[in-house]
């Protein structure tokens, strides 16, 4: 017999079904039996009256929460079953593995441990039903990003992870030993996506892991996590990057809304609204300014950026004048981006980039990228770099490249802000973090 989702048992009313997941809860009454079963799709309550095999309703006495069952029994209709208002009326009940007790940590307990305990335990905390329906929504989100990529003549590429030099600049690389030479984790696909262009693709995409060797302790950073990054080519500004981006973002909560909209007010209390389009926008020097008036002082060690609390801060202005979640910081100066960020012709200690920032937290940082070859080696020399190592990467813009820029987004920042998560630890499969290699 064919296993049936708990979520299909309505369209099987009156027929003999299989059944299969984790014992939810078990009611052991006088002379009847009740056990909740639970698969990625639902709960259903499974009815056993004991006298119809004394034998089996000891073995059913015996069993312990989260233990794996196959139940074989007939659909019924009961109005007063709050599940649906069906059950399950057992036949026959195998132990696929009885799970020890005590549980370590009990998905099904109201009151929950630290999340530092509940990371140690994943994936028992990944049986309670907000964890399940977090990446029910990242999937959906994931397609949409895909869906509308190809929509608009993108392919997707794969770059290297393992990389003989920095993708980005020195600092926050993992070195690994490569045989008998270094190897460093891929910061970033940026070098790569650039070579795309170069070749002539256009159009690219990537969703794949980026690492950072940084040892910040924050809510909103990882070591490791998953990037969506894209670049294009032919655009004229980082204007024409921004309004792809904010018309994407735009589809992509849509799709999540019509999916999903019930299951994020249930499960995360977040009534989930689609960004409007435009975003606002603001360039770097007015956001100080802005900062100044909203009484907020920049730490001196961030001239020329703007710290978290100045991100917040400028998130509740632009909720107040602006009523969006949602707005780009423009033309951050040269002294703070990297040596591959295009420079505007008339201001050359301004770049041609932005970061994104949603409710407060930075989620993108992009630009159009330097494709001229004398201009972007000057700029290298002028960053202090050596450019031995990253000559590879400046062959890619010695015999043609079109104007081009891009962004990187991050897929957990933006999980976090979407559901209004307070740590991006929840937003993750597994956390990997200074401290943290396990599970």
């Amino acid at each position: 017999m064919e296993r049936t989702l708990i979520a299909h048992l309505p369209q099987a009313i009156g027929q003999k079904v299989k059944i299969q997941g984790f014992l939810h809860t078990l009611r052991d009454q006088k002379t009847m039996q009740f056990l909740i079963l639970r698969d990625r799709s639902g709960m259903v309550q499974v009815a056993f009256y004991k006298k119809a095999n004394p034998e089996l309703a000891e073995q059913i006495s015996r069993l312990t929460n989260e233990s794996v069952l196959t139940i074989t029994g007939t659909v019924v209709e009961n109005p007063i079953v709050k599940l649906g208002g069906l059950e399950v009326q057992l036949e026959t009940l195998t132990v696929e593995s009885l799970a020890e007790a005590p549980l370590p940590l009990d998905p099904t307990a109201e009151v929950l441990p630290s999340l530092d305990y509940r990371l140690d335990w994943r994936f028992l905390d990944m049986r309670r039903a907000p964890v399940t329906a977090f990446f029910e929504i990242q999937t959906t989100l994931e397609m949409a990003f895909r869906e509308y990529w190809l929509q608009h003549g993108f392919v997707e590429i794969h770059s290297p992870k393992l990389m003989g030099s920095a993708s980005e600049s020195g600092a926050e690389l993992f070195e690994v030993q490569y045989f008998d030479t270094k190897a460093y984790l891929a910061q970033s696909p940026q070098f790569y996506k650039q070579m795309a262009m170069a070749a002539g693709f256009e159009r690219v995409f990537e969703i794949g892991p980026v690492f950072r060797a940084d040892p910040s302790f924050t809510s909103r950073h990882m070591t490791e996590f998953t990037g969506l990054d894209m670049e294009m080519s032919y655009i004229e500004s980082h204007e024409d990057v921004m309004r792809f981006l904010e018309n994407m973002l735009h589809y992509v909560y849509q799709r999540v809304a019509e999916k999903h909209a019930a299951a994020i007010e249930a499960h995360f209390g977040v009534q989930l609204e689609v960004p409007s389009v435009p975003f606002p926008r603001i360039p770097m020097a007015e956001a100080v300014e802005i900062l100044k008036r909203e009484g907020y002082t920049l730490p001196p060690e961030k001239k020329g950026d703007i710290d978290p609390g100045g991100e917040r801060t400028l998130a509740q202005f632009v909720r107040r004048e602006y009523n969006h979640d949602f707005f780009f910081l423009t033309d951050w100066p040269w002294t703070v981006r990297p040596f591959y960020h295009m420079r505007h012709p008339d201001r050359p200690d301004l770049t041609r980039s932005f970061d994104l920032i949603a409710k407060g937290t930075e989620i993108v940082t992009g630009a159009q990228r330097e494709h001229r070859y004398p201009i972007l080696r000057e700029q290298a020399i002028e960053k202090g770099l050596s450019l031995e190592p990253i000559q590879f990467y400046l062959d890619f813009f010695r015999y043609g490249c079109p104007p081009h820029g891009g962004f990187g987004l991050g897929l957990s920042r933006l999980m976090m802000v979407m559901l209004n998560l307070p740590n991006i630890r929840e937003a993750v499969f597994l956390f990997r973090g200074p401290n943290r290699l396990h599970p």
